[in-house]
């Protein structure tokens, strides 16, 4: 789609959800906010390490209509949630829970989402939060390693700081929602989703210092070189708060600490790994030859260079594959097949052990490479990936 065409698809889903608020609540909304999903294009599990990344927001986002409970109303200490997201095949999802005493264990599921929001803006000097009605809409396929969670939480941050007056900007919102998902929702999450969310910008990827929140907007002039990008969504799901993902962030840590390091970042790219046993020297290595691999990307894409990001794309899978050990063989087979029927470059992305690849594709290439990955798939007795494009968005926003 084009951008016109996507503003218009948003303004149409904002007013069907505004109808569908008023029809769940009885009254209407007191806005409507969106925040967008994120594919990282290169710089995986860095961000926790206080490293470098290259996402970017894309055209498939999280949708809330909220209005804030009005005083004396009954109440009007409570949170109502709903969603149209019902996988039980119900019309739609529901959780409810009351601000004084929220604590982690009172919601559960994707209510854990905006209530460890509503739980880190409860904890600010000065800042009262009332109850509220709210009903979700995303189009960000969940458990796809595209922050559909992220997505959630910035949508909701976004219309209660428009709503309580907060003033927040965008750094503090997103350092409140990774506070959100690490305490609340239980997830150790870095601060890459919600940047990219809260930060992205149309035609360009958002590269960030994960230490400082300093970021840029790099050109990511696809359409313009006859390029497109490709998500395999392998349907193979995941979940940032499982134990696979705390341990390599423990394993990173350790690493730092046995190199005299406060941090990943400080340590040099050619450092000497000897002292570190093996499997942690190999998830030491992947971070910081990620680091120099977003570098890279960072000034080929400057340069104007699309097509030469591809051998980096390559060597970020391998290193995920091989070294931090976080692919699977679905992913890897996504990204084989797409590479050998023409993409320039792919691997998976987001936090993995399922998820999704993406693959840098020629315009003229994407059929086939579409057809191949499918074939791979079926040949191989597993479920069909869905694949589609994504195009870089707008970050968050009220419409």
């Amino acid at each position: 789609m084009t951008r016109q065409q996507i503003d218009q698809h948003e303004d149409t889903r904002a007013e069907e959800l505004t109808r569908r608020f008023t029809e769940v609540y009885g009254h209407a909304p007191d806005g409507v906010w969106r925040a967008p999903g994120r594919v990282n294009l290169i710089g995986e599990h860095t961000d926790y390490n206080d490293g470098f990344v290259l996402p970017f927001a894309i055209d498939r986002a999280a949708m809330v209509a909220v209005r804030l409970r009005r005083a004396g109303e009954p109440e009007a200490q409570t949170v109502e949630l709903a969603s149209t997201y019902a996988p039980e095949g119900e019309r739609l999802s529901r959780a409810r829970f009351t601000v004084p005493g929220l604590t982690p264990d009172a919601v559960g599921d994707w209510g854990a989402y905006p209530a460890g929001v509503v739980h880190v803006l409860a904890g600010l000097d000065n800042v009262e939060v009332p109850g509220f009605e709210l009903l979700l809409d995303s189009t960000v396929p969940v458990g796809a390693g595209l922050s559909s969670s992220h997505a959630v939480e910035v949508a909701t941050i976004v219309a209660l700081n428009d709503l309580l007056d907060l003033h927040l900007d965008r750094p503090a919102m997103a350092r409140l929602t990774q506070q959100a998902e690490n305490e609340f929702v239980g997830a150790p999450t870095g601060i890459m989703d919600q940047s990219a969310s809260l930060m992205g910008r149309a035609g360009g990827a958002l590269f960030l210092d994960c230490r400082s929140l300093e970021s840029h907007v790099v050109p990511l002039p696809l359409a313009e070189q006859g390029f497109t990008v490709l998500v395999i969504d392998t349907k193979v799901a995941h979940s940032h708060a499982d134990g696979g993902y705390a341990a390599r962030r423990a394993s990173c840590e350790a690493g730092a600490a046995a190199l005299g390091a406060a941090s990943l970042r400080d340590v040099p790219a050619d450092a000497d790994l000897s002292v570190l046993d093996e499997e942690t020297a190999r998830r030491v290595r992947h971070v910081l030859t990620e680091n120099v691999r977003v570098l890279a990307t960072v000034e080929r894409l400057s340069a104007g260079d699309v097509a030469g990001i591809g051998e980096l794309l390559a060597a970020s899978h391998a290193s995920l594959r091989d070294d931090y050990e976080v692919s699977c063989p679905e992913l890897d087979l996504a990204v084989e097949a797409a590479t050998a029927a023409g993409a320039v470059g792919a691997r998976m992305t987001g936090g993995g052990f399922g998820g999704s690849a993406i693959a840098l594709t020629p315009v003229t290439q994407e059929v086939q490479v579409r057809g191949a990955v499918q074939r791979r798939f079926t040949d191989s007795g597993l479920q069909a990936p869905d694949i589609f494009t994504v195009q870089p968005a707008a970050g968050a926003q009220r419409l």
